[in-house]
């Protein structure tokens, strides 16, 4: 009997994460893609309907062979609520079970976000968005995309630098806060799961993803197929690796990172502006003069250094790019392209892609949404 019940816990957390991951689907297509027979699926889509995780749809009136098959959907109104904390502000979204955004809000700060500060202003922007945009909604959790090392096993922060956060326990102050269970995990690594399963490296089994925010440049690797986190959850900080400068004039930082000299700030710096969002800071990029467009040719020669080191080392089919490296890379991405291939062996610089981010300026808030959702699809029927 135990197994039994196992087989149906895994064969509802396969249904409900199919038509999270791939949208609506008829019953007849999740047949299909399971393997399992008609009268299984009906079975298991009434329980995940009851638990009021999906929704059945009347069939496509074009569907004109055979009979006619109802369509399964994620029920729109299971949603995560994700933050991403910066430093120069606080960005809160509701992520629906079915991938829509239903509510997005960019708070503004003008000085450094304390762990307290950062649980209070979700907690008040739900109760808030209950009175409002989610009224109809059931909230399956919290995540936070938290630009700093984030040890996997419980959430800490280890170490967020620009934000100034040393081993604070964030997961249990937004859970306490909001009442809902709070997952965390550092900003790139879920960006990188965001774009794998919804964006530009969907279906690339091997990819090297970097995040240009305003706390500097994070990253993550998936591996044939698999996100690599490392011992501790640590992985990706390519932000901290100190980039080869071909010439002396490129320096900005003796003996900096890549994230002092390929830097967000000295962007905001030469467009005029002192905080923007990514499309603001795109537009202001583009319509500035000459000295950005020196500042904007330098980063992308040494991010170009940097990206071929990485392509050298993990041989990627896909690498992408997020945040402002998007901007630099969206200037001219063929360009970008033949300024890594100079440096990188020319191997692994056959069928590589270099890719800005599909999901722009959401991919942050999509990642932490999924890590929030991740308890529900590993057991729906909990």
């Amino acid at each position: 009997m135990a197994e039994v019940e196992g087989v149906r816990q895994r064969n509802l957390s396969r249904l409900l994460r199919i038509v999270h991951l791939d949208g609506p689907l008829s019953r007849a297509a999740l047949t299909g893609a399971t393997g399992l027979n008609r009268s299984t699926i009906a079975d298991l889509v009434a329980e995940l309907e009851g638990a009021g995780l999906v929704i059945e749809r009347a069939p496509d009136p074009s569907r004109r062979v055979g009979r006619p098959s109802p369509v399964v959907a994620a029920d729109p109104r299971v949603v995560a609520v994700a933050a991403n904390p910066e430093v120069d502000a606080l960005t809160l979204g509701a992520v629906g079970l079915d991938r829509e955004i239903r509510v997005r809000e960019r708070i503004e700060v003008d000085h450094l976000l304390t762990p307290d500060e950062t649980a209070r202003l979700i907690a008040d922007r739900i109760v808030q968005w209950r009175g409002g945009p989610l009224a109809q909604a059931r909230i399956a959790g919290v995540g936070l995309a938290v630009p700093g090392l984030v040890r996997a096993v419980d959430g800490l922060v280890r170490n967020a630098p620009h934000l100034g956060w040393n081993d604070v326990p964030v997961r249990d102050l937004v859970s306490a806060a909001t009442g809902l269970a709070t997952t965390v995990g550092n900003d790139a690594s879920l960006g990188t799961l965001a774009e794998h399963l919804f964006g530009a490296a969907r279906g690339i089994d091997d990819v090297v993803y970097l995040n240009g925010g305003a706390s500097g440049i994070g990253g993550g690797l998936i591996v044939q197929g698999m996100p690599v986190g490392g011992a501790g959850g640590y992985s990706g900080e390519f932000g901290q690796n100190r980039p080869g400068i071909a010439a002396a004039a490129d320096r900005r930082a003796d003996d900096g990172t890549l994230e002092d000299e390929v830097s967000r700030a000295r962007l905001l710096a030469v467009a005029g502006l002192t905080t923007a969002d990514e499309p603001a800071l795109a537009a202001a990029l583009g319509a500035a003069g000459p000295a950005a467009r020196d500042e904007i040719d330098r980063q992308r020669r040494i991010l170009a250094t940097a990206l071929a080191n990485a392509v050298n080392v993990l041989n990627p089919s896909v690498v992408v790019l997020g945040g402002f490296l998007a901007t630099l890379a969206d200037d001219d991405l063929s360009g970008l392209t033949a300024l890594v291939a100079v440096q990188a062996m020319p191997a692994n610089m056959e069928d590589l892609s270099i890719r800005v981010a599909s999901l722009a300026e959401d991919r942050l808030l999509i990642g932490a949404a999924e890590s929030a959702f991740a308890e529900l699809l590993r057991a729906p029927a909990a």
